[in-house]
């Protein structure tokens, strides 16, 4: 089958035999550099992608997509804003909620978030139900004044499921004595589990109408919260909710309640990505080396060819297509590395923790029960670029300067 002249030469030059033993030596290494570079840096990469996902996950099976809240006083026909929002196609569920910051009180003391809910409705939007280790969501009935909290923070707090918390709130109260802080007396009734500390520590579940009685808010709420069908979306779908209400509402969506986070998490995936490129930079370097005594040891072939009529932008052409396909051989052999080993880390992980009887990720400290991933084909695609664009660079110089080679010196002691 045809091909051009410095395609041909090239791939000649991959496949031959060098004289040159340590020429050889230094091309595989290149090789084995930019392929190492690579499946490092995917499966960094889909590591960190599955700590993400998993953190978001978590997070959002308790908290809602987006909320529509009353601007500085209580959502009242938070019903007709419920049937507004379900009318809507893209969400999937919406409910009524108030939340109140509070100081909970049992063998010791503990803030917390305060969220009156209906839990009937609150299987719509978020996973509450499901993660309940004790007791049950639905004896969260009005008139009982139970309370469920979240693990650790019964654990902080000393109580178990039976014992009595008295809740703090930060609203004040007028007597004929003065002001006084709001408070009231809640049973314990169950235990959630969501695996996120900011819920296991930080949050207290309350039926609805016991928190609006004992706030003194009549029928009002302070939002609806809405779980979508694509996330992506809660912003636009809350803000349509916000003027069809025609009122002066918040709106908020996920993105925004925990923009710190998830700019964090982004920060540290894309430092991680710049650092562990560098060790495809290393393979690149190599390669530099490896084509500069490369196009040493070819001199009198280069001379040759240039007597023969091969111009220099041929010549330039038959390094930077060997060059070219030594970075090629690495990176795929990289990308399929990096794709089986992110594939099997779990269990190649349990099987490290098996040999050594060492566990590398207790269950305790991060809440997981595995090493979880997420192989995303846009970092594959971006990853395999990159390292191609480095080995293409990397061939530039070595290529040029065969070009500049001088047929009369290059044979002068042949």
């Amino acid at each position: 089958m045809y091909k051009p002249v410095p395609v041909a030469i090239g791939l000649r030059y991959l496949r031959a035999k060098r004289r040159n033993g340590f020429i050889s030596f230094i091309s595989l290494a290149s090789i084995l550099g930019i392929a190492l570079g690579v499946t490092a840096l995917i499966t960094t990469l889909a590591v960190m992608s599955g700590f993400q996902k998993e953190i978001r996950d978590r997070m959002l099976g308790m908290a809602a997509h987006a909320t529509v809240s009353g601007y500085g006083e209580p959502l009242q026909d938070w019903r007709h804003a419920v049937q507004v929002a379900l009318k809507d196609a893209r969400v999937a569920g919406a409910a009524p909620y108030i939340e109140k910051e509070a100081l909970i009180s049992g063998a010791n003391n503990q803030p917390a978030m305060v969220r009156g809910v209906l839990p009937a409705e609150e299987a719509k939007v978020s996973v509450l139900a499901d993660k309940m280790v004790q007791g049950k969501l639905s004896e969260l009935t009005p008139g009982s004044f139970n309370i469920v909290l979240g693990r650790e923070l019964a654990l902080w707090l000393g109580v178990r499921v039976g014992d009595d918390v008295i809740v703090t709130l930060a609203e004040f109260r007028s007597t004929p004595v003065g002001g006084v802080q709001t408070m009231k007396r809640f049973r314990v009734s169950g235990i959630f589990e969501a695996g996120y500390n900011e819920f296991d520590k930080g949050l207290a579940v309350v039926n609805l109408e016991d928190l609006q009685r004992v706030l003194r808010m009549g029928q009002g709420v302070t939002g609806v919260r809405l779980r979508m069908h694509n996330m992506d979306l809660a912003f636009d779908v809350a803000r349509d909710l916000a003027m069809a209400l025609k009122g002066p509402y918040r709106v908020s969506d996920w993105t925004q309640d925990n923009a710190n986070l998830f700019r964090a998490l982004k920060m540290e995936k894309t430092v991680m990505a710049i650092l562990l490129s560098l060790l495809v930079a290393m393979g690149a370097f190599n390669l530099v080396s490896s084509q500069v005594m490369l196009v040493t040891d070819k001199q009198a072939d280069i001379a040759i060819l240039r007597t023969l009529g091969l111009t220099p932008g041929k010549v330039m052409q038959v390094f930077m297509v060997q060059g070219s396909l030594i970075g090629l051989i690495g990176t795929v052999s990289g990308v399929v590395g990096g794709i089986l080993l992110t594939l099997n880390l779990d269990a190649i992980l349990h099987g490290i923790e098996l040999l050594l009887h060492v566990k590398l990720l207790p269950e305790d400290v991060y809440y997981i029960t595995g090493l979880p991933t997420d192989l995303q084909a846009s970092d594959v695609v971006t990853i395999a670029c990159v390292a191609l664009g480095m080995a293409f660079l990397a061939t530039l110089y070595p290529a040029w300067r065969a070009a500049r080679t001088a047929p009369a010196e290059a044979l002068r002691y042949e």
